[in-house]
């Protein structure tokens, strides 16, 4: 047995055969084997993706040859004269997304506040279960509860003070219909608290407990605690929050297309009626009269991905910024 093992050490021959048999089963091994079916899966949604996009641009291509940039300046949209611009739901989007934060997020926040900072940690769970609930609610009961109750409300209650008192602002004029921008706005301010509070929510939770103990120790209140510790150290994550959320609300179709009026205009009040690139393309991609409006639909579609792509990437860059480490929310 000696002598064979010898023989083998001096053997160059044998040494190079067992090296390449031990390469051989580390290249296979579970590990080895695990991390490439990994790296295929991971791989596979990036290929989808690129596919995607590759097909709503060669699908787009006619529209994209006929008008060029002028479709997204463009504000006509008339499928019998084959006119068409995405200007009025690029606008009536932006605007919708944009207002809906503006309310979602201080309500947002502070109910993220009030369930980690406040609220004894058994009702805190409670609230954060109902809060989390209103994600589960299909996107349709929404539109329905906006079309038969709340745009009914709005048009003869919100409506009439708004112009009676504010009518002197154009964001405030014309008719009150009920159905229109405003409620669409409050449709989708609901439809996005959810996810805003609970990003915020694991944000200010990720928050060292040492933040909290260093501002009480210098004698601060609960709120000067939670304004000079808790709020700037996870202000990336709750910035990232946000932009998921507007990601949420300029990519809502049903509840919106049921309430917002479906009117393509570029509207200055916010009672008037308007539309939005999801909507659009739900109401009239099954009905296209021609190839042209067929591929100005999946233009706006392109643009919609586009949009929506860009947000979420920033959303998730700034949620890693606050959870990467000790520098936590203070990181650029």
């Amino acid at each position: 047995m000696i002598h064979d093992e010898v023989e083998i050490a001096e053997d160059p021959v044998l040494q190079e055969n067992e090296t390449t048999g031990w390469e051989i089963r580390k290249r296979f091994s579970g590990d080895n084997i695990f991390k490439g079916m990994t790296f295929l899966f991971a791989f596979s949604v990036l290929l989808i993706l690129l596919l995607m996009v590759a097909e709503m641009v060669q699908e787009s291509l006619l529209s994209i040859d006929k008008f060029g940039w002028g479709f997204i300046t463009g504000s006509d949209w008339d499928a019998v004269l084959e006119s068409f611009g995405a200007l009025p739901f690029i606008w009536g989007s932006v605007v919708t997304s944009i207002l809906a934060l503006l309310l979602a997020t201080p309500l947002s926040v502070g109910t993220a506040l009030f369930i980690t900072e406040i609220a004894p940690k058994k009702f805190g769970g409670v609230v954060a279960s109902l809060v989390e609930l209103l994600a589960a609610i299909p996107s349709v009961i929404y539109g329905l509860w906006g079309i038969l109750i709340m745009a009914p409300w709005l048009q003869r209650s919100i409506g009439p003070f708004l112009i009676d008192h504010l009518g002197f602002l154009p964001i405030f004029k014309g008719p009150a219909y009920g159905v229109g921008i405003l409620a669409a706005v409050f449709i989708l301010m609901i439809m996005v608290v959810p996810i805003i509070t609970s990003i915020t929510k694991e944000v200010i939770l990720a928050v060292p407990d040492s933040q909290r103990e260093a501002a009480i120790a210098l004698g601060a209140t609960r709120w000067e605690m939670i304004s000079i510790a808790v709020l700037p150290y996870g202000k990336s994550g709750i910035l990232g929050a946000v932009i998921l959320g507007l990601g949420r609300a300029i990519g809502e179709t049903m509840a919106v297309t049921m309430v917002i009026g479906n009117t393509p205009q570029i509207f200055t009040s916010l009672l008037a009626p308007g539309y939005t690139m999801p909507s659009v393309i739900a109401n009239e991609f099954a009905e296209a009269s021609s190839k042209l409006h067929s591929a100005a639909l999946m233009e706006i579609g392109l643009i919609l991905l586009v949009v929506t792509l860009i947000i979420n990437s920033l959303a998730r860059l700034l949620i890693w910024s606050v959870t990467r480490g000790e520098r936590g929310g203070n990181a650029i």
